[in-house]
């Protein structure tokens, strides 16, 4: 029953946290099953991709109503992370626990910063880059995800309103389609291992996720994205530093 109950909770935040931000909720998700779920780091990531899959595509129709999806261009930058995102989903079955505990503290350590950072208050700074640039920024999310087992959307949202010039509302809705593609094709090379995660916890756990991320959708309505993005870089800190903790010691 206490499983249970953590499942449902940690499902629940990593939902609010996709819905409300449009992406983050996977670098939750992976530590919530490690640590109090008692996941291998590999099954780990391999049940954060079902999970960051389903929630996504949920938040994704949920942003889709209120018209802040940009369909054309988050496509093209999803399909530039793809095959990148199969690759790196093969690679990583290979790799050790540690590595990839390590790897994704850092990677939680820096999302963090970049969540805290101010906003960029130039509107040069924010103008729509080249092609080259917006592809290498897509394979790189898309490496990313297929490595970590993360969604990738708090690079995304990041890379969207910079390289693409999107609004922060346009680009929290369109980086749900950007991850809900990322990890499906990361999930692919993953299949086989797919029977070993222990669906009576992964389960309740996408189902919690999934409802949250309605929620999340309704709370960034009332509150400032700037709001939800400290509070959830605090977090974001928080779980880096654990991990961190754990590899080294």
């Amino acid at each position: 029953m206490t499983t249970l109950i953590l499942a449902l909770a940690a499902g629940a935040v990593v939902g609010l946290a996709l819905g409300g931000l449009g992406g983050g909720g996977s670098m939750l998700a992976v530590p919530a099953l490690v640590y109090l779920l008692g996941f291998s780091p590999a099954l780990a990531t391999t049940a954060s991709l079902v999970i960051v899959a389903a929630t996504s595509l949920t938040g994704l129709l949920a942003h889709a109503r209120a018209g802040r999806v940009r369909w054309r261009t988050g496509a093209l930058f999803a399909a530039a992370g793809l095959p990148a995102a199969m690759a790196a989903g093969a690679l990583s079955a290979h790799l050790p626990g540690a590595l990839l505990t390590g790897a994704f503290s850092v990677l939680a350590a820096l999302a963090a910063w970049r969540m805290l950072k101010p906003p960029a208050k130039n509107a040069q700074e924010r103008s729509a880059a080249g092609f080259g640039r917006s592809t290498a920024a897509g394979a790189g999310l898309g490496a990313v995800t297929g490595l970590l087992g993360v969604g990738g959307g708090f690079l995304a949202v990041p890379a969207l309103v910079s390289v693409l010039a999107f609004t922060m509302a346009e680009a929290v809705g369109t980086s749900l389609l950007v991850i809900t593609a990322n990890s499906l094709a990361a999930l692919l090379p993953r299949l086989g291992s797919a029977g070993a995660i222990d669906w009576a916890v992964a389960a309740p756990f996408t189902g919690a996720a999934i409802l949250g991320a309605w929620d999340g959708k309704r709370l960034a309505d009332k509150l400032s994205g700037r709001t939800l993005q400290k509070a959830f870089a605090v977090a974001l800190l928080a779980v880096a530093a654990l991990m961190l903790i754990t590899t080294v010691s």
